[in-house]
């Protein structure tokens, strides 16, 4: 059986994110959306709200599952026995950080391939950060996120 995962810390899940959750689908026969911690990062939804939302935002797809990993991916994919990672890649920067990254893993286990999924252009500029401090000052990002992220985000900024 072919299984991928796709890891990342979706804080909050976007438009983009659920296009390589879709692709990445079609491609493989089992896909986990893995909910990762990435300790230099200082997230606004929690883990259980991040593992929440990504379950309820995938469930169109039946061989898709979201999982939690506290610890390194590599070592959490290999315990699951999973032999491909997805990354998904918006430019030349991008780029740059996942090749890095994939060359570190591939260091760690080199079982493990990765794979790169290149973003559709209309979610290109999609960045969670910017998405959040849109949603900060109440700015319209319903065509950023799905409607359950956007109600999420306008609950922790304004209540």
């Amino acid at each position: 059986m072919y299984r991928a995962a796709f890891t990342g810390s979706f804080d909050p899940l976007t438009f983009g994110h659920l296009d390589i959750i879709k692709r990445a689908s079609a491609l493989f026969e089992e896909l986990f959306v893995v909910v990762a911690v990435n300790q230099e990062k200082k997230y606004l939804f929690s883990a259980e709200e991040r593992v929440s939302m990504v379950q309820e935002l995938v469930k169109p797809w039946k061989n898709v599952k979201t999982v939690f990993c506290d610890t390194l991916v590599v070592d959490f994919v290999k315990k699951l026995h999973i032999p491909v990672l997805i990354r998904g890649v918006r430019g030349v920067v991008d780029f740059a950080y996942e090749y890095e990254l994939a060359l570190m893993n591939r260091g760690l286990d080199p079982q493990i391939e990765t794979v790169f999924i290149v973003a559709d252009p209309a979610y290109f500029v999609l960045r969670s950060s910017s998405i959040k401090e849109l949603a900060s000052f109440g700015g319209d990002i319903s065509s950023m996120v799905p409607p359950l992220v956007a109600e999420a985000l306008k609950i922790k900024y304004h209540g």
